[in-house]
């Protein structure tokens, strides 16, 4: 049974609706919290070695002041727009004993007292300048880096199985009390070691949160809606992005930024006390034939929508009635796992095509950033241009995608991808500056489409029965992509040029593979692997006025809008009432003549 049919019988898209819409997209902006403030917490800020008057000469060991540090840290060339500083890891080494003339140093050390950091942008203190991950411990920070984004895609597969076997909300209820312990482990980490684990558990636990609640969103929505709910939770994401660094000038210091960003979740425990916040999924109950529970949540739905569903002129009309004949009284439930794909094909395709654009999106991005890192040294500058860049590419997200279809704006985006990319690596030498960082926002921008509409088409496609665990792949794919960023950093950015000319061809190869994908605009979601596998890829060149009178006006077919099916049946109700009324009086009087024809003869 389609439940995008019985969505209008329960009032359509109304107050219940909105109130969830709300309810799941605040959940956003705590998880922007989360999941962008690893940005700050491992950011490596200035320093430099503490001076060592042991290595000083005799005369230049009572130095006050700047002295000290003039005389014992090298000084490493700068170029535009970096100026030259001191030498991060290194000490001049100085003889005991010096001439009259200026003292000259016999060789440099490493750093023997420590380092001294100097915060610029972001918190004062974290946790590079807590247990000194620089120098020959600098690959612990993208070693963290990559874990913490690897255990989000371990998140995404583990907890989407699970939303398909325990349910949307279940699975939220279970990720959100994890999270909110991890969260608590990694505030009270009192080493590195200790910080990773809990770290990885927290970000594996918040892919549930997301997933589940992304799920859920999209369930409860008809397809007019579900492009407009999904758009307004990523600005609560952008939002989120947004606020992140005006909290960390509050906070200042690692534990106590955790500490804000913990306490928010532990608020949304009110999600598991008033199960009317955060609802099952009726749409999953329906696909998995839990009958007597999807019937509960959709009288709830009604109810809160104004509709009374048991108040029908034709009892044979009634949802109720046609889900009991269809599923009779007793019906087993059936739940399905990732391993029901097995033998589908058209879905698999579906997956393994957008993970792999979603995946190029992700991993491209960082490509783009790093122009913007050499336009200017200012991290701030970059930070708030890329998520500036996110909220416009939800903004044309909103305006194109139910007008053009979804697959013609991800080709579009791909190609604009692509192309960006390679503009930069072929003509980086030749071309101006300020175009230069034209092309990198232009490519920045085009990639967040690709992530986002991948995500949401996936979703579209995907059947109920198992979206937690086919969208959980795609969305692990985008943050695999997120983690070659810090793998570069393990080497120093070495072989950067060639990661950006790998992600250049996948992009230009993902446009051959997108016109192989199905669209879903307007379209009822599929509920079972059968409706998954009946998509089928539509011609790229449609002919409106095919099968047509050639001197008729075509008229387009307006947009789908169940408010207005619904007064429509409540219209037509009334009027079949009123003529029954009617008709009855005209009998009524009919038989009233005709006993007076009678009594009259």
């Amino acid at each position: 049974m389609d439940f995008d049919s019985v969505i209008p019988q329960l009032g359509g898209f109304g107050c219940y609706q909105k109130r969830l819409a709300a309810a799941v997209c605040l959940p956003n902006l705590l998880l922007a919290f989360s999941f962008f403030s690893d940005v700050f917490l491992s950011r490596t800020p200035s320093h430099h070695c503490r001076p060592d008057p042991q290595l000083l000469p005799l005369a230049l060991r009572n130095l006050s002041g700047s002295l000290p540090l003039n005389y014992s840290l090298p000084l490493r060339s700068g170029s535009e727009p970096f100026p030259a500083s001191w030498s991060r890891c290194r000490l001049y080494r100085y003889p005991l004993t010096v001439g009259t003339s200026r003292p000259l140093p016999n060789g440099t050390v490493s750093c023997t007292r420590g380092w001294q950091f100097q915060p610029r942008d972001g918190l004062d203190n974290n946790i590079v300048s807590q247990w000194n991950l620089v120098c020959k411990n600098y690959w612990k920070v993208p070693l963290e880096q990559v874990s913490h984004k690897i255990s989000w895609s371990v998140g995404y597969l583990a907890l989407g199985s699970v939303a398909d076997r325990l349910g949307r909300r279940n699975t939220f209820i279970l990720s959100l009390i994890l999270s909110i312990i991890q969260h608590i482990g990694v505030s009270i980490s009192v080493d590195f070691l200790m910080f990773v684990l809990f770290h990885m558990f927290s970000g594996l636990a918040s892919a549930g949160l997301f997933l589940s609640i992304y799920i859920a969103r999209l369930e409860m929505c008809d397809p007019p809606h579900r492009l407009m709910i999904t758009v307004i939770a990523g600005s609560f994401t952008v939002a989120g992005e947004m606020l992140l660094p005006g909290l960390v000038k509050l906070c200042r210091d690692w534990r106590i930024l955790q500490t804000v960003v913990t306490g928010p979740f532990i608020l949304l425990l009110i999600y598991w006390c008033i199960p009317a916040l955060f609802p099952e999924s009726p749409r999953w109950l329906l696909a998995t034939r839990q009958i007597l529970k999807c019937k509960h949540i959709m009288r709830d739905i009604a109810a809160s929508n104004g509709v009374n569903v048991d108040d029908e002129l034709y009892t044979s009309n009634n949802v109720f009635n046609e889900i009991d004949f269809l599923f009779g009284e007793f019906t087993e439930s059936r739940i399905y796992s990732f391993c029901d794909m097995a033998t589908t094909k058209v879905i698999w395709k579906n997956i393994l095509i957008l993970g792999f654009t979603t995946f190029i999106g992700s991993g491209i991005q960082h490509c783009f950033s790093q122009t913007l890192t050499g336009y200017s040294s200012n991290f701030y500058l970059s930070y708030f241009v890329a998520v500036a860049a996110e909220g416009v590419a939800l903004l044309f997200l909103y305006f194109t995608v139910n007008r053009c279809g979804r697959r013609g704006i991800l080709l579009l985006s791909t190609i604009i991808t692509g192309m960006s990319s390679l503009l930069l690596l072929a003509l980086s030498q030749y071309l101006h500056q300020i175009l230069q960082l034209a092309l990198s926002i232009l490519g920045l921008f085009s990639a967040y489409v690709v992530v986002t509409l991948s995500n949401f088409f996936a979703s579209e496609v995907i059947p109920t029965v198992v979206r937690g665990a086919g969208l959980g792949l795609v969305m692990a794919t985008s943050c695999i992509g997120k983690a070659t960023s810090p793998i570069m950093d393990l080497h120093n950015k070495h072989g950067f040029f060639l990661l950006h000319v790998v992600f250049a061809s996948f992009a230009v190869l993902s446009v051959l593979c997108i016109m192989l994908l199905p669209e879903s605009k307007r379209k009822p979601l599929p509920e079972s692997l059968k409706d998954g596998e009946n998509q089928r890829r539509p011609p790229m060149c449609l002919s409106r006025n095919k099968d047509r009178a050639p001197l008729l006006r075509s008229y387009q077919h307006r947009c789908y809008n169940p408010e207005n099916y619904s007064k429509l049946v409540t219209a037509t109700k009334k009027i079949l009432v009123h003529h029954i009324h009617f008709e009855s009086q005209d009998l009524v009087n009919e038989s009233v003549i005709d006993e007076i024809r009678d009594s009259t003869s």
